[in-house]
This record gives C-alpha cells, sequence and structure tokens, in this order.
C-alpha cells in the first residue's frame, strides 16, 4: 500500500510529507508506509537525482557520524546514564531516524527488501555465533 499523500500537511509551495498510520485499512504494515512516505517525501522534492548508491552512503555515514558525536567524550558509564535525559534521548531519536531513513532509501534503490536482508543477516549472525561459543563473550566470530 502507498502512503497517501497528506495535502492538508502540505506547506505553502506544494513540498508536504505523508503520514504512516498502522490502521486495519494499511494491513499494519508500518515499514511499506514508511518507505512509501519516505519516497514521497524525496519526490516531491526531486531529490531522486541526488540518491545515487555513492551519495547515499556518504549520507549514512555522516548521520551515523552525528549519532556518535552524542557521545563523544563520554565514558560507557556516563553514555549508559545518558538515556534517561529526555533531550539526550530525543536527539539519539532524531539522529537514529536519519540513519533509519538513509538505509530506506539505499534499500529502495537496489531493490532490496530491507526486513528481509534484516532477518537474513540475523540467521547469518546466529550461524557465526553461535550461542554456546558466543554467549557473554565480544570476541570476533573467526575467533570464537
Amino acid at each position: 500500500l502507498r502512503s497517501k499523500w497528506n495535502a492538508e500537511e502540505s506547506s505553502k509551495d506544494g513540498q508536504g510529507f505523508c503520514h504512516v498510520t498502522d490502521s486495519p485499512a494499511s494491513g499494519g504494515d508500518r515499514y511499506a508506509q514508511l518507505r512509501d512516505a519516505m519516497i514521497a517525501f524525496r519526490d516531491a522534492r526531486d531529490w531522486r537525482q541526488f540518491h545515487d548508491a555513492k551519495n547515499l552512503a556518504e549520507g549514512l555515514t555522516l548521520e551515523a557520524a552525528e549519532l556518535l558525536e552524542i557521545f563523544l567524550w563520554k565514558t560507557t558509564d556516563e553514555s549508559r546514564v545518558m538515556a534517561a535525559d529526555p533531550a539526550v534521548r530525543a536527539k539519539v531519536s532524531e539522529e537514529v531516524a536519519d540513519c533509519f531513513l538513509f538505509c530506506v532509501l539505499m534499500a529502495d534503490a537496489f531493490g532490496i527488501d530491507l526486513i528481509d536482508a534484516a532477518q537474513k543477516k540475523i540467521e547469518i549472525n546466529a550461524q557465526k555465533y553461535p550461542v554456546e561459543k558466543s554467549r557473554g563473550r565480544r570476541d570476533k566470530y573467526d575467533t570464537l
């Protein structure tokens, strides 16, 4: 299902966005709605021309760096405590969303079903890191 363009939320220049809802009519497929909303947002601005693999990968890297910057110079213990701070949580939420949306766009550019790819990666990691060898350890799979 494609997300419906919400013209009421459009700005005066016609640049708007789509809302993602989890309604019975949507079939509950929030990922598809989110993907379609992001693509509609991009296409309304004619940005597809800039969204080649190299630029999307660079954008994802920059957004991940902005996420990392939140924790710069913090100890592990300090970074754990930061999760309780609503302002930090809001900033982390924003940066995680930016990273996720770049992943959505990259997956779309390559025709990758992001949910299927993530599920396959979990299965691959389960093979690389069997519980009996990796539980409580941080070693890379080739040194277990």
